[in-house]
């Protein structure tokens, strides 16, 4: 009779350390996950403020360069595409490269007229414009830290074993996929 209360002694302790793993696995992947989301609210904030310059910045132009009409038609598209990616990274980043293109076409139309470049709203708007950049670097780099942090934890074993059934699946990263698109990057520079 004792050595069946040692077996179910043995049993319940093993049964309550495999429980505690769980418990923390479980607790690692959501404060993981949790850094993501803040990460990402980040970005979607920063997004949203360059974006609700884009049309001061659009007039300002207009001003001075009514003409280039498929300009700002693009700078328009380029910035509802950017507030309708909502939740989904892959779709921002890229709303994010063709506002990057977009801005650089009406930064080349603004270059030809020197008394736009003095203009006080334009150049506030230039200085927004490179605060915003830097911001949406920083945001962008945390939240792809962030991602690679819970995408190894949900691919390292033991972890692995348990992520998908506690409802914890990789993230995806905020990448620039046209390289090129940010190397020749516009200068905000007038």
């Amino acid at each position: 009779m004792t050595g069946l209360w040692i077996v179910l002694g043995v049993l319940a302790a093993v049964i309550v350390l495999v429980l505690l793993f769980v418990w923390s696995i479980y607790n690692s992947l959501v404060r993981l996950n949790e850094r993501v989301n803040e990460a990402w609210s980040d970005i979607t904030v920063q997004l949203k403020y360059r974006a609700d310059l884009i049309p001061n910045l659009v007039e300002t132009v207009k001003g001075y360069a009514a003409h280039e009409s498929e300009v700002f038609q693009n700078v328009s598209a380029a910035r509802a595409g950017l507030l309708s990616a909502g939740d989904n990274v892959k779709a921002a980043a890229e709303a994010e490269n063709v506002m990057t293109q977009a801005l650089g076409k009406l930064f080349a139309v603004a270059e030809a007229y020197p008394e736009l470049k003095a203009n006080e709203g334009f150049v506030r708007f230039q200085q927004q414009q490179q605060e915003i950049e830097d911001k949406i670097q920083g945001a962008r780099r945390f939240y792809n830290g962030g991602a690679r942090d819970l995408n190894i934890k949900i691919k390292t074993f033991p972890t692995n074993i348990f992520a998908k059934k506690l409802g914890f699946e990789n993230r995806d990263y905020f990448e620039v996929e046209d390289r090129a698109a940010v190397e020749d990057a516009p200068q905000v520079k007038f």
